[in-house]
């Protein structure tokens, strides 16, 4: 007796790897794909230049770091930046006393 015949089977289809993006929009002039990034794997710095407005911004990276990564510290920078020169406003509490609330009732 013989082995039984396997079906051939056709071989599965690569995946491709989708390639992240490396353009990006401007948070100063709003400009769509104005924004490169360009990673030094060698040094560990990414570089981060607007063609528009010339903002640069660099910041350390690891060997899995990608361009995305640079651009969101990018905006995590500028907020912390914002949030530094703004002085923090204390509201004044709303008349939560009980004596600001009655009235003296003692002067009658």
């Amino acid at each position: 007796m013989g082995k039984r015949k396997k079906s051939s089977r056709k071989p599965a289809p690569s995946r491709k790897k989708e390639t992240l993006a490396t353009q990006f929009s401007c948070i100063f002039c709003h400009h769509e794909n104005s924004v490169s990034v360009k990673l030094d794997r060698k040094e560990g710095v990414g570089n981060l230049i607007c063609r528009v407005c010339d903002q640069r911004f660099q910041a350390r990276i690891n060997h899995l770091s990608e361009a995305i990564d640079v651009y969101s510290d990018w905006i995590d920078a500028t907020e912390a930046a914002q949030n530094e020169d703004q002085p923090t406003r204390r509201t004044a509490p709303a008349a939560s006393s009980r004596a600001a609330r009655l009235p003296d009732s003692d002067d009658e």
